[in-house]
């Protein structure tokens, strides 16, 4: 099959768009104008959240468009464009030249190519690549019907990934809800100072809160609960160097301020962990069940202080970054200012029983995450096997 297929490059089957910023008097986050990209912090997981607005485009991306990171540090960083985007400069949009049912095919092509490409991008301490570069990824051009049964196949991978990502998403916004209820807005407390009882819970668990409030220098907080620091909860600690030429492929997770970011051999910190950013991507808090390596971009839980880890977790994703955040081009916080954040003490027997009334949804979290790790793995396998005419559709779909 591979010798009947064309040798050729991704110009021939992708068509790329260098995105080009508007003046800053243009810009605006009030929505005027078209949604604007600059890059891979607007980024979702397969989607990006526009915060900007421009009345000034200059590059568009159109839906289905892969939106690809040409610059810094995020380069090979990718997104599917879900609409028509203004893209700045540090984004290119690369489009199927035979419509959006190619696009899996075009993006296969990348990821398989991507190791090549970031050794190939120029500069050392701000590397990009160009046009030329992304246009001359070497490639085999099988027929269309193939490249459509190639891309079928990836689609479906793809999109059980994201589904089970959506479906964490919920999982952990319905978690996050109840933290918030007892410990942000202490609903229970407020039913009972209204003389009820907290509807749909356990009376062990109800029994825990007061039924009145006291006056602190921050506001009304349950009665006997105290008014503390991040510090007296957790403490953190700054993620530990680990440049990707000294990686050694291995299942342990390596984690940056944006999330998992690659793989390594080695176990730097027991989980399970709770990490965030330091440097770069600021206000994203990530729980790790497994063994990890936190990466200096990061500040990570080093002492949980006898607390539950998923108690800790929604306490530090509570956290007002914003208010710790330097203005450097690149944001930045210290650990040392985020222990001084102001943040209530409820009994320990609270913390261990929200815990517990959130496992069931975090266990299932675990099991759409592992699933989707599989599914990555899978995927990964079939890639080279798939562009290199090694499988066909029929032998891909069988491994499904």
């Amino acid at each position: 099959m591979a010798g009947e297929w064309a040798a050729g490059t991704l110009g021939d089957i992708a068509d790329l768009v260098m995105g080009q910023s508007p003046t800053g008097d243009t810009c605006n986050e009030v929505g005027r104008g078209f949604p604007l990209l600059n890059g891979p912090t607007e980024f979702g997981g397969n989607h990006p959240k526009p915060v900007q607005f421009t009345t000034d485009p200059r590059k568009f991306a159109e839906p289905g468009d892969l939106l690809f990171c040409v610059r810094g540090s995020t380069t090979g960083r990718m997104n599917w464009a879900d609409q028509r985007y203004a893209i700045g400069r540090g984004l290119a949009a690369i489009r199927a030249k035979e419509g959006k049912e190619y696009r899996h095919f075009v993006r296969a092509v990348i990821d398989v190519n991507l190791p090549w490409l970031l050794a190939s991008a120029t500069g050392s301490t701000f590397p990009n690549v160009s046009r030329d570069q992304i246009q001359e990824i070497e490639c085999s051009v099988p027929t269309l019907a193939e490249q459509r049964a190639i891309a079928s196949v990836l689609e479906a991978l793809d999109d059980k990934i994201e589904l089970n990502r959506r479906m964490n998403a919920t999982l952990e916004a319905m978690a996050r809800a109840l933290f918030q209820s007892w410990f942000v807005d202490f609903d229970p407390v407020r039913v009972k100072l209204d003389g009820r009882q907290p509807a749909g819970l356990d009376p062990g668990i109800a029994a825990l809160f007061p039924a009145f409030f006291h006056e602190t220098k921050v506001g009304h907080i349950p009665a006997g609960w105290q008014l503390g620091r991040l510090v007296d909860l957790c403490i953190l600690k700054r993620g530990h160097d680990l440049p990707t030429s000294t990686r050694t492929k291995g299942p342990i997770p390596v984690i940056s301020s944006s999330g998992i970011s690659g793989a390594h051999s080695e176990t730097k910190v027991r989980g399970p962990g709770v990490v965030t950013g330091r440097y770069g991507t600021i206000g994203k808090v990530f729980y790790i069940e497994t063994d990890y390596w936190p990466l200096n971009t990061t500040l990570y839980v080093d002492d949980f202080k006898g607390n539950p880890p998923r108690f800790i977790f929604h306490v530090v994703g509570e956290v007002n970054f914003q208010n710790y955040t330097d203005k450097a081009a690149v944001p930045g916080v210290n650990r040392n200012h985020l222990h001084e954040e102001l943040t209530v003490l409820p009994p320990m027997e609270l913390r261990q029983a929200f815990a517990h009334s959130v496992s069931p949804l975090w266990s299932q979290y675990v099991t759409n995450e592992r699933e989707s790790r599989t599914l990555a793995t899978l995927r990964d396998t079939l890639l080279p096997k798939l562009l290199s005419g090694e499988f066909q559709f029929q032998e891909a779909i069988s491994r499904l």
